[in-house]
């Protein structure tokens, strides 16, 4: 298992954004992490790229601990935030080389370009990110997380912004990327969902309400919509 999450809470005094919480994500397929708004989803992501400590519990990338060995885990996860943090004053392919900098990433120029074509950044590359559109700058930070070629990849909203000619790319980048790497990613769109994921995990107010393949989940509610699914499911604190 690429992530394996054991019992993970996050409080913040007597408030428990994650309460005791436990799934895993595996090589080769994509998971869907859902929840609504406040359910404590990007908590969950940035524990598991080490931007935050849990309260308790474990979380492992890849076999590394992120509270006891945070350096090696993150060598794990390429990471795309939910706000996009980007240097906008930059352009793309000097904020690209500025990141594979920092990664110390071998054969950067050609990785770069390889990246760009990926996410359909070839007309905008020569450009500062603050000319960007909302659907580019999106693009970028897809760019930035992936360049890397890290074995993990955890988004938080990544087609935010995107029209829908671009969402149709992205979603097959995904499908590509799924192939040999674990994927976490979530989002509000459950068209999205059942388009692209192998796994879904459904957490409500901190606490898990689902955690299965997509295909056993239809089966065991006895519905092929996901959207229904989760409307029932969130609307009513019921813990499986």
């Amino acid at each position: 298992m690429s992530i394996q999450v054991e019992n993970l809470t996050k409080a913040y005094g007597q408030q428990k954004a994650v309460d005791s919480i436990s799934f895993s994500a595996n090589n080769g397929r994509i998971m869907g992490f859902l929840g609504p708004n406040g359910a404590g989803k990007s908590t969950t992501m940035k524990i598991l790229s080490c931007f935050i400590p849990q309260t308790s519990g474990k979380a492992l990338v890849n076999g590394f601990d992120v509270l006891t060995n945070p350096v090696e885990a993150k060598r794990q996860v390429g990471y795309l935030p939910e706000h996009n943090p980007l240097y906008i004053e930059m352009y793309v392919k000097e904020y690209l080389n500025f990141i594979a900098e920092l990664h110390q990433t071998p054969n950067k120029v050609q990785r770069i370009k390889e990246v760009i074509d990926l996410v359909g950044l070839g007309v905008e590359q020569n450009k500062k990110i603050a000319q960007l559109s909302k659907g580019y700058r999106q693009r970028v930070g897809i760019a930035q997380a992936i360049l890397n070629d890290p074995p993990v990849l955890i988004m938080d909203e990544p087609t935010s912004g995107l029209d829908p000619n671009q969402l149709v790319d992205i979603r097959q980048l995904i499908r590509d990327l799924g192939k040999d790497k674990t994927i976490v990613f979530s989002t509000h769109i459950m068209q999205e969902v059942e388009a692209v994921c192998d796994d879904v995990v459904i957490i409500n107010k901190g606490t898990l309400v689902e955690n299965d393949s997509l295909q056993n989940i239809f089966s065991r509610h006895k519905s092929k919509s996901l959207e229904e699914i989760f409307i029932r499911l969130t609307s009513q604190n019921v813990v499986v």
